[in-house]
C-alpha cells in the first residue's frame, strides 16, 4: 500500500479535535478546544481553505456537529453544556443560541469531550475531568450519555476517565468506544431502534502487557469495510484496526506527536482527515504539530458524518 500523509494549509491548533465531514457542503468541521484565535473551524475542500470563528464568552469548545435540516446551525460542546451556534462558515464570529441540555451540575470540574451523532442522528457524548486539575489516570469521574430530542438525556456508561473515540458499524449493529485511559477499544451491541448499547467487550488491547504503551488512544473513525482508525495521543500515528480479529492492520505515521482524531471525507470519501495538537504540556512539539492533515492512497472509503437531531 502506498499512502501519502500531507499537511493541509490550516491554522495551528492548540488542541485540534472532533473532525466531522459534511457531505452537502464538502467541508470538514473541527474544533480547537483550547485555541485563543479559533474555537470552531471549517475546511472547505473546493477552496482548499480553512475558515475559523470564535464564540464570545466561550473559550473552550470540545466538539462541533452540524444540526439536521439546518444550513447554518451546529451543536457544540461548551463545558458541561451542549448549545447551538449559528455560523455561516465564513465569518470570524459565531453566535451562541439556545442550550439544548446540560449535565453534571454537581461536577464543576468536568467538561464534555468527544461527541457524535449515531446513524439516525441521536447525540452521544461523554465527559472527563478538566486537564489542568491533574492526571486523568487518577479519577474516573466522567459519564457517557445519549440525548434524544423529546426524551432527554440518559447516562449509558459510568466511571469513565476520558470519554473519547466513537464509531458505529450500522450493518453489523455494533458501536465502538474509547475510554483513553483504558488503552483499549470496546465494542457494544447497538440497537438502531432505540439507540441502546449492551454486551460490552474489548476488541483490541493496545497496552503493553497491561502498561502504558507510550500513548493513549484518542479519537476514532470507521471505514466502509468496518475497520477502525484510532488516533494516538503521544504516539505520532493512526492505528488501523480490524475489530473482528482484534488485529492491527496498519500504522500511519504523522509528523506530530499528539494525533487526536480522524474522519473520512472528500468527494469520493477516500481521504482521511486527521487533527493534531500543538499543546506544550508534553514538551517541545514538531513544527507541523497542530495542523490538519490528509491521508490519501489508503485504498478504502469512509462514511460521511451524520447530522445531529437536537
Amino acid at each position: 500500500m502506498s499512502f501519502k500523509v500531507e499537511p493541509v494549509s490550516s491554522p495551528k491548533s492548540v488542541l485540534g479535535e472532533g473532525p466531522h465531514w459534511d457531505e452537502g457542503t464538502q467541508s470538514l468541521y473541527y474544533t480547537d478546544i483550547y485555541g485563543k484565535e479559533a474555537s470552531i473551524l471549517r475546511y472547505d475542500y473546493n477552496e482548499n481553505k480553512v475558515y475559523s470563528a470564535t464564540i464570545d464568552g466561550e473559550p473552550v469548545v470540545s466538539f462541533i456537529i452540524p444540526v439536521a435540516n439546518q444550513t447554518d446551525q451546529y451543536a457544540i460542546g461548551i463545558g458541561r453544556r451542549v448549545g447551538i451556534v449559528q455560523w455561516d462558515g465564513v465569518s470570524p464570529k459565531a453566535k451562541l443560541g439556545p442550550i439544548c441540555f446540560d449535565v453534571e451540575s454537581d461536577k464543576l470540574s468536568n467538561r464534555f469531550n468527544d461527541a457524535k451523532a449515531d446513524p439516525v442522528g441521536r447525540f452521544y457524548g461523554g465527559t472527563m475531568r478538566l486537564e489542568e486539575l491533574g492526571d486523568l489516570f487518577e479519577v474516573a469521574g466522567g459519564t457517557f450519555y445519549r440525548y434524544i430530542k423529546g426524551e432527554g438525556v440518559k447516562d449509558l456508561l459510568h466511571n469513565v476517565h476520558c470519554s473519547n473515540g466513537l464509531a458505529w458499524n450500522e450493518k453489523e449493529k455494533k458501536f465502538y468506544f474509547i475510554d483513553s485511559i483504558k488503552f483499549d477499544v470496546k465494542e457494544f451491541d447497538y440497537d438502531p431502534k432505540n439507540g441502546n448499547i449492551s454486551n460490552e467487550k474489548v476488541v483490541i488491547d493496545l497496552s503493553s502487557n497491561g502498561k502504558n504503551p507510550g500513548f493513549v488512544p484518542d479519537g476514532m473513525t470507521i471505514d466502509a469495510e468496518g475497520n477502525l482508525y484510532v488516533a494516538t495521543w503521544g504516539g505520532s500515528k493512526i492505528i488501523k484496526v480490524d475489530p473482528k480479529k482484534g488485529k492491527v492492520l496498519l500504522e500511519i505515521p504523522f509528523p506530530a506527536k499528539q494525533v487526536t482524531s480522524a474522519a473520512f471525507g472528500g468527494p469520493d470519501m477516500d481521504i482521511l482527515y486527521v487533527t493534531t495538537a500543538a499543546t506544550d504540556r508534553d514538551g517541545e512539539q514538531p513544527p507541523l504539530a497542530g495542523h490538519l492533515f490528509k491521508v490519501t492512497g489508503l485504498g478504502v472509503k469512509g462514511l460521511p458524518g451524520v447530522k445531529v437531531r437536537v
